[in-house]
């Protein structure tokens, strides 16, 4: 393919990307959810690297099986994106401009049990995400998608519950915001 042409096909490329995260489709939307999923992969390995003490050698176990299964659903869910003829993102700087997660340096710094909290509200950011690709994915009417995602969701809530659990938390203590109006008559 002349250089002509691959560049045609990435402007391409790029012009409909802008359009998919203007007006969400459910492929953008999972492509945020890929790129939340590279960050958290780092975030994940930062985590464990800096944990100490005793809570390190108690939740590297658990770390390690959160990194394998991140990379797993990566792969698994770039797969997806091209099953449903979408292109996934596949630089670091889509990663960083599509990713909702944060990543910090000073991270390392900082106590394990806010390294663990770090980890468990990050789930929680992702599932915002997966939440909304798996409306888009019924609305769009790609069930494999919402099937994959709906399956990653409730790894994800696996993940919050575990985490929460060293924390000495329910699943969703700190995580959900509570809403007001419920207790006014």
């Amino acid at each position: 393919m002349s250089e002509e042409a691959i560049e045609a096909r990435y402007q391409a490329e790029v012009k409909q990307a802008d359009t998919d995260h203007h007006t969400p489709t459910a492929g953008a939307m999972t492509g945020h959810i890929l790129a939340n999923l590279q960050v958290n992969n780092v975030k994940l390995h930062q985590a464990s690297w800096f944990l100490d003490g005793f809570a390190a050698e108690a939740l590297q176990p658990l770390y390690t099986e959160l990194i394998s299964a991140g990379r797993k659903n990566f792969d698994a869910l770039a797969k997806v994106l091209l099953d449903e003829n979408e292109l996934p993102p596949s630089t670091s700087a889509e990663y960083g401009s599509y990713a909702m997660l944060e990543e910090d340096g000073r991270n390392k710094y900082r106590g394990n049990t806010e390294l663990v909290d770090i980890t468990a509200h990050d789930y929680a950011t992702q599932n915002m995400f997966i939440d909304r690709a798996i409306a888009l994915a019924d609305k769009e009417n790609r069930p494999a998608m919402a099937a994959f995602l709906t399956d990653l969701r409730g790894q994800n809530n696996q993940a919050i519950r575990r985490l929460q659990a060293v924390l000495g938390k329910t699943a969703w203590e700190g995580l959900v915001e509570e809403d007001d109006d419920d207790d006014e008559d």
